[in-house]
């Protein structure tokens, strides 16, 4: 296991600097502090969005290839650390270690996704001439970089959340300011240094940790032309009320469904399932919160599952075997502690798990959860999941979206007739067919609708964002014609 540093910088227009050490960084499964971050205050949030203003010429004239190169850079240096970043991200977060190296592995791909997407930013020479009097036209539009831009980071993927804001805004040309989450800033600062050894401007970006009021300053200055934020609902919407004239990127929660029809395979249905609702402790918005299982279907799937749920290890993460790491926090533990005991109490059965010391929260399974119990209608982001079983398909489809929520849902069926009924009914940014609503690659449209989001992640379709379209329109005098 690699050696934390005792402190690290913040990164100020491209620059480390070490004016505190004021945020005390734990292990989050033995509780100690291992290291110390430095802080920002509004004046360095200050400095940092008038640099990212300044560098805003110099990034747009940046090359193409240039930009290809800085991000094959950080691509190489990923590589060479990539040990550190685990091990680093399995203290810092509790991500048990396996799942500490796939997010490392995203972290490289997403990268390596955005160097080449650098070099593909195309326009579109169009026909003007649609009518008469636009005879002697011809037309042609670009994109073009939309400035700087502001980026506020989760807990739970804290290294791949965060590279799928910065990527694309060097493939786009855009300098930028980042908040990382204050309970895992670690591997967004090791980005830093990677990104402090290139060449970008001076000024292209900042990448500073700081308190929750901070995040006004990342939303409300007006020389910021996008905010892309990830995290919970109340604080997404929150701060797009207060982004003024900015385009604003959301990435927020759900309590993502998966249906299991009565054709699915248990042999790969089961493993699939344990990785949905347990993966990382479940602290995913995408996780397998709610399970619907065909009647036909529900006893060998709910048995099967439960069997499968109480094999997981639980402990330190650091342990390759482990499967349940701590929660990121004793707080979120205990939250989601109180909803599985309240769903009990309002008439719930707790099938296994259920149990909870400090930040460990046992993978627990519920039957039987009102509908309007915090368990099953709020998001969980834990180790939870509730079952229940339905006769009719359409009827299935139409209990995924009875939620405020509409990220992602999985569909295990091998009806291509169901298929394409799930795929025009659930009202959600993604259908996945026969597996998790987890699954994710990291060049894919992603995102959510109702309360999940707004707007699209996935290194095209962020560059999309920030970036506009210029048209350029040339007359063709008629005796030049």
């Amino acid at each position: 296991m690699t050696m934390i540093q005792s402190h690290y910088p913040y990164f100020l227009a491209n620059e480390a600097c070490q004016p505190n050490m004021d945020l005390a960084i734990t292990d989050k499964y033995t509780g100690e502090v291992v290291s110390r971050v430095a802080m920002a205050d509004a004046t360095a949030i200050e400095s940092a969005i008038t640099a990212a203003h300044h560098a805003c010429d110099e990034m747009r004239r940046l090359p193409a290839h240039k930009r290809q190169s800085i991000l094959n850079h950080c691509v190489h240096r990923f590589q060479t650390r990539f040990d550190e970043f685990a091990d680093i991200l399995c203290i810092e977060s509790g991500k048990p270690i396996k799942d500490a190296r796939g997010e490392v592995t995203r972290l490289v791909d997403t990268f390596r996704y955005a160097a080449e997407e650098s070099v593909r930013m195309t326009g579109e020479v169009m026909e003007m001439a649609i009518s008469a009097r636009a005879e002697g036209y011809s037309g042609m539009w670009k994109r073009v970089p939309i400035g700087p831009c502001s980026f506020i980071a989760p807990f739970n993927f804290p290294l791949n959340l965060a590279a799928h804001k910065i990527a694309p805004a060097i493939a786009a040309g855009c300098p930028f300011v980042l908040k990382p989450a204050s309970m895992t800033p670690i591997g967004a600062l090791m980005i830093g240094e990677i990104l402090a050894e290139t060449d970008l401007p001076k000024g292209a970006f900042s990448i500073l940790p700081c308190n929750r009021d901070g995040a006004d300053l990342f939303t409300t200055d007006e020389r910021l032309k996008l905010l892309s934020f990830t995290g919970s609902p109340e604080v997404g919407w929150a701060l797009k009320s207060k982004a003024g004239k900015k385009k604003v990127v959301l990435e927020l929660g759900g309590n993502a469904a998966c249906i299991v029809d009565q054709d699915a395979d248990l042999d790969d249905v089961i493993p699939r399932l344990i990785v949905g609702a347990f993966y990382q402790s479940g602290q995913s918005c995408i996780g397998v919160q709610r399970v619907l299982i065909h009647e036909s279907r529900y006893t060998e799937t709910r048995d099967r599952f439960v069997a499968a749920t109480r094999a997981l290890k639980m402990g330190d993460p650091k342990q390759p075997d482990t499967f349940i790491g701590p929660m990121i926090s004793i707080k979120e533990a205990s939250r989601l502690h109180s909803w599985i005991n309240e769903a009990i109490h309002q008439g719930a059965t707790l099938l296994c798990g259920g149990s909870r010391e400090g930040s460990m929260l046992e993978a627990t399974l519920l039957e039987g959860v009102p509908k309007d119990a915090d368990a099953y209608a709020k998001e969980a982001f834990g180790p939870l999941a509730c079952l229940s079983s339905f006769t009719d398909f359409d009827e299935a489809l139409e209990e995924v979206n009875d939620s405020v929520f509409g990220l992602q849902a999985g569909v295990f069926t091998r009806d291509i007739y169901k298929i394409q009924r799930a795929w025009d009914t659930l009202d959600v940014g993604g259908v996945i067919i026969g597996d998790i609503p987890n699954w994710r690659v990291d060049h894919m449209p992603y995102g959510g609708v109702k309360d999940s989001g707004l707007g699209r992640e996935g290194i095209r379709y962020s560059m999309e964002d920030m970036s506009e379209i210029r048209l350029l329109v040339i007359r063709t005098p008629p005796n030049e014609r």
